[in-house]
């Protein structure tokens, strides 16, 4: 029996390192390449390790690039702008979506659940029209405005399923002691469901933060371009790329990132799981 023991424990933590190697070794390769001269990137077969290890792209980087700082500062504008607002409406319509029930809360459920199946690229026609005649194509407030949009029925649904998981009585009790319905929500309810607000604005901020299909289309100046967009068009070229910059650039980007999810890991995994269970 003992025996039998070892011996899953031993397939089970193989697995594991197995499915972990899978995982971060894209992460190992944007790193080590980062540290190569770009001629040892086109290398084949490839090394694994650089052969003579240089922080020569960094240095250009942050030394002699105009452009990877601007679009570095939109990213941040933009996504924390699409975070801020995401939330501030879940908050309101995952509230109205879990205490007003009436005859079409199912449809719009059932709306909000089928614009998750359908892909990005079908929209962006439609969409590209809706902000021409909105005046919004070319402009940051167009494109976290079409983010946010797009980041609507998910967090809704979530958020309301958080609301769900607070006893109404509260509510009543408040009702009862003369407070208003906005007074409840901002005085009663919103401190109960801080993890879910993490969770949501946590999300909303990682699915913006590498956003691409969106910035490329709605935006064309290039001051205005966000970093995936930045990068695809100012930092690969049609012959040849300089591999170690542009992973370079990548390991910088994903720092904010990387950052937040340590810092914020319990609220979001705490947040999501509460949100899935108790909904």
């Amino acid at each position: 029996m003992k025996k039998k023991q070892i011996m899953f424990s031993v397939i089970r933590y193989t697995v594991i390192a197995l499915i972990l190697l899978f995982l971060l070794f894209p992460l190992y390769w944007v790193l080590m390449t980062s540290f190569k001269e770009n001629m040892e990137a086109y290398k084949f077969p490839p090394t694994f390790f650089p052969e003579s290890p240089t922080a020569a792209a960094y240095i250009k980087l942050f030394t002699e690039d105009q452009y990877f700082f601007r679009y570095y500062i939109n990213n941040f504008i933009v996504s924390g702008s699409c975070a801020v607002l995401t939330t501030c409406m879940a908050i309101v319509s995952g509230y109205a979506l879990s205490r007003f029930h009436f005859k079409w809360n199912k449809w719009i459920i059932a709306a909000f659940t089928s614009a998750q199946m359908f892909p990005v690229v079908s929209r962006m026609i439609s969409l590209y029209g809706l902000m021409g005649n909105m005046h919004l194509i070319n402009t940051r407030q167009g494109l976290v405005l079409a983010l946010t949009a797009a980041m609507i029925p998910f967090t809704t649904m979530l958020m309301a399923s958080f609301f769900d998981s607070i006893p109404r009585v509260l509510e009543e009790a408040a009702f009862i002691d003369g407070a208003g319905r906005l007074k409840i929500l901002y005085s009663v309810i919103i401190p109960l469901i801080k993890p879910g607000i993490v969770a949501v604005g946590i999300y909303s901020l990682l699915m913006t933060w590498d956003d691409y299909l969106h910035a490329t289309t709605l935006i064309q100046t290039d001051s205005l371009r966000t970093l995936s967009a930045g990068v695809s068009v100012r930092y690969l070229g049609e012959l040849s790329y300089d591999w170690s910059l542009v992973n370079t650039i990548s390991v910088i980007g994903i720092i904010p990132m990387l950052l937040l999810f340590f810092f914020f890991q319990k609220h979001l995994v705490k947040g999501l799981v509460q949100g899935a269970v108790k909904g």
